[in-house]
């Protein structure tokens, strides 16, 4: 039988045929897919093919073999600094949710997911959360995000679940597509997927007063269809986006506005560093490229871990803290 995993928990993984039934599935001794270490061989919105296991009631099965992916989006795992966490496949958009304040989320953790969302072949869209909740200082702030992603090619989005604002622009990019919906912890991810599909009445909490960070509500990924024709993946807040498997020379092609300028420098493998005649650093003296864009990079090309809890080179346009 082939199916579509439809939800992970580590070691059980729902299955949806065709005819529409649920399956639960595990793995056949020790799955592994060849060239990819990772810490879970099957994620959501993998096809995969399984056989009804040998029970009385034929309600579980076992997964023998996963076709090939379209693509599929990896962060570096918690635990594992050298294996990658794939987090969902055969995505057809990615949706970022991005929150100015409650909790905030910095220049430095969106970069590193869109590279990762470039790298992949993923079209990855910017959605700006919680516009309910901004006072004037946010909303300027968020206005120069938009602005600085918007300049690259990055589509932009406002939405407010609390007051069904932007909604309908997000479902007319949702419909006929696999979508995955990631951010931080608390970005609003579940009451967001409530508001677009109020049916589904996903668990939520708020967030944390002391430390102005989410409460993890959602424990494993899954994926849900929505009556407007379109599938969501909802997973996990992420505290951290570990990049994974880029090697140096090419982390700048997954900038689109340093691949653009890739031919004028110099040499042909400028790093955008330390070379001299660069035109990546030329366009960044003339503000034609952002800060901390510039900055996210060079943290990247280091190999330096993200800081979870700050943007360690400075705010959110750059400026030094």
């Amino acid at each position: 039988m082939t199916g579509i995993v439809y939800k992970s928990t580590g070691s059980w993984y729902v299955v949806k045929t065709d005819d529409g039934a649920l399956w639960e599935c595990r793995i056949k001794g020790k799955f592994r897919i060849k060239g990819i270490k990772s810490t879970n061989p099957v994620a959501v919105g993998d096809i995969v093919d399984f056989e009804l296991d040998d029970s009385s009631d034929k309600t579980t099965g076992t997964i023998y073999d996963i076709h090939d992916r379209k693509n599929y989006i990896v962060r570096k795992s918690v635990n594992l600094s050298h294996q990658m966490h794939i987090i969902a496949a055969n995505i057809d958009r990615v949706f970022l949710l991005v929150t100015i304040n409650n909790p905030p989320t910095t220049t430095s953790f969106i970069d590193r997911f869109l590279v990762t969302a470039e790298a992949y072949g993923i079209e990855a869209v910017l959605v700006f959360s919680k516009t309910d909740t901004y006072d004037e200082d946010m909303r300027d702030e968020q206005l120069y995000l938009q602005y600085v992603y918007a300049q690259i090619g990055y589509k932009c989005l406002k939405v407010s679940a609390k007051e069904n604002k932007g909604l309908d622009e997000l479902k007319a990019l949702m419909k006929d597509k696999v979508s995955m919906f990631s951010g931080h912890s608390g970005v609003g991810k579940s009451t967001l997927i409530n508001a677009l599909e109020p049916s589904l009445d996903l668990k939520t909490k708020e967030i944390s007063e002391q430390h102005q960070q989410g409460q993890h509500t959602t424990t494993f990924a899954e994926m849900f269809d929505l009556s407007f024709g379109a599938q969501i993946i909802d997973t996990p807040g992420i505290r951290g986006f570990g990049i994974v498997d880029m090697e140096k020379e090419e982390i700048s092609d997954y900038f689109p506005e340093f691949f653009k300028l890739k031919n004028d420098c110099k040499f042909n493998n400028c790093l955008h560093k330390d070379e001299p005649q660069c035109a990546v650093k030329n366009a960044l003296e003339k503000d034609e490229i952002a800060w901390s864009r510039y900055r996210s990079y060079l943290q990247i090309l280091d190999g330096e871990d993200e800081n979870y809890r700050t943007d360690i080179y400075g705010d959110r346009r750059g400026n030094e803290s």
